[in-house]
């Protein structure tokens, strides 16, 4: 009798929010705050937004006792299952980190998730050569206004993935977009400081919206760069793969395992040269193939 009722009170659901330690969770009739059962500690697991969780309910709350296998999931910003990653940058301040821009988007090719670019603050653009390398490159990209809302339209046309993840720099206007997309959540925005050019960190939890279109769109707090590097499972193997524009050179290399960084009859660094890969991803490639190939596996945090 008491398995029957225990299993009355066992429900499906999608994990929508994490904030210290609690969940929410979305069933198909209502939502309920969850801890997870004391066992995940155990087993050095933790469940992440876009979960699908098996919960016992009891009472006003609940407590999740599983989490189905993942397709995917990134430890910065912390999702699962994500289908898409809108990297959020800005033309003006704060100012475009081209290094971990693009190790953001390494990070989610490795995964197997769509990389998008949406660069805000249109209406205060002067140069945008380094977001046209990203075209160059084959990204989408969105160039988008919170003043006249140039570009809105489509890009939450293209938000078709079941989870849509925002991110990227403090102050580029991830919450800008955010609101923008979905007109009337108005969540706070933060300033930008002059001294450090930088923006202050508005989002601190990690929460999924409900789209028109049935699909859920996250916002995400910040992270460093350091942070990021630890947080993946890049090795110096398989970098030159997250990178969408070597992946038609890299067979012409002459020698199997090249590095692509100094390599002499290395295709991709005479596709860097000639014009074909766009230079400032090609030194980022190199760049970022210095700091993983030092990272040791201790290093690495999982979930």
């Amino acid at each position: 009798m008491e398995a029957k009722e225990t299993a009355a009170n066992m429900e499906k659901g999608l994990v929508i929010k994490s904030n210290g330690g609690f969940y929410e969770v979305k069933t198909p009739d209502h939502i309920v705050t969850c801890r997870p059962r004391g066992s995940f500690r155990n087993m050095n697991v933790s469940p992440l937004v876009g979960d699908n969780v098996t919960i016992e309910i009891t009472g006003p709350t609940g407590t999740i006792l599983s989490v189905d296998g993942r397709r995917n999931f990134l430890q910065r910003p912390p999702v699962a299952n994500a289908d898409c990653v809108y990297m959020v940058v800005s033309t003006v301040q704060p100012a475009v980190n081209s290094l971990v821009l693009d190790t953001m988007i390494a990070i989610a090719e490795s995964k197997g998730i769509k990389s998008r670019l949406v660069v805000t603050k249109e209406d205060l653009r002067s140069d945008d050569s380094l977001v046209s390398a990203y075209e160059k490159a084959g990204f989408d990209v969105f160039r988008v206004s919170g003043v006249t809302d140039e570009g809105i339209g489509a890009l939450a046309a293209s938000m078709t993935g079941k989870v849509n993840v925002l991110c990227g720099n403090s102050g580029a206007g991830k919450t800008s977009v955010l609101n923008r997309v979905l007109p009337g959540l108005e969540l706070p925005t933060g300033e930008i400081s002059r001294k450090l050019g930088r923006g202050r960190h508005t989002t601190r939890i990690t929460e999924l919206f409900l789209l028109p279109n049935g699909n859920y769109l996250a916002d995400t707090p910040g992270f460093s760069f350091v942070e990021l590097l630890q947080s993946s499972d890049i090795t110096k193997e398989n970098l030159a793969g997250c990178f969408i524009e070597f992946r038609p050179y890299i067979p012409a290399c002459r020698f199997p395992g090249c590095a692509h960084v100094a390599d002499k009859g290395c295709a991709v660094i005479a596709a860097a040269e000639a014009g074909g890969i766009p230079r400032s991803r090609h030194e980022n490639y190199k760049a970022l193939y210095n700091q993983v190939k030092d990272i040791k596996d201790w290093e690495r945090h999982g979930i």
